[in-house]
């Protein structure tokens, strides 16, 4: 089976996509594809608020219906300590954005591909694979899309007593 077609039916099972990746990886192709398939896109808007980071991202995520948010609070789990020396989102807040996207039944994709920056790549890679506990993670790589995908691991039960799956799509 193609990544293609793990892709459709991971999809067809989620109500909520986070698509996460570093910056310089080519989401748009993505989200379009996202688009027609009824996910309604929204982006970030930037600056996060001083006293509440996650209040955008609970509101877009109390919305009904299916929908992909292009970038999150990850991406200044990542961003923050290399550009500022620290992130103004903490760890606590970016568990319950996970737990709160796994509720709504979704997924963070991770999109990879070539990237100039390999801290950045590095530190996606090692915050995502904290929050795979509290929420599934679907890894995407943009550069190699004949390769087939690799199964989804077992699910496994994370310390808070949550099914967590991931799954690789390359």
């Amino acid at each position: 089976m193609g990544a293609g077609m793990i892709l459709h039916q991971a999809l067809a099972r989620c109500r909520t996509l986070v698509v996460e990746g570093p910056d310089g990886i080519g989401r748009s192709g993505l989200i379009a594809d996202l688009a027609r398939e009824g996910f309604l896109i929204r982006r970030s808007r930037g600056h996060l608020h001083h006293v509440d980071p996650t209040q955008p991202y609970r509101e877009l995520l109390a919305a009904p219906g299916r929908l992909a948010i292009d970038g999150s609070l990850v991406h200044e789990l990542v961003y923050g300590p290399l550009r500022r020396g620290r992130s103004r989102v903490t760890w606590i807040q970016a568990l319950d954005f996970a737990e709160a996207v796994a509720e709504r039944d979704g997924v963070l994709l991770h999109v990879t591909g070539e990237a100039d920056d390999t801290e950045a790549v590095d530190a996606y890679e090692r915050a995502l694979r904290t929050l795979s506990q509290h929420v599934p993670v679907i890894t995407l790589d943009t550069m190699d899309p004949g390769r087939p995908a690799r199964a989804p691991a077992p699910p496994s039960i994370s310390q808070l007593g949550c099914c967590t799956k991931t799954l690789t799509i390359s």
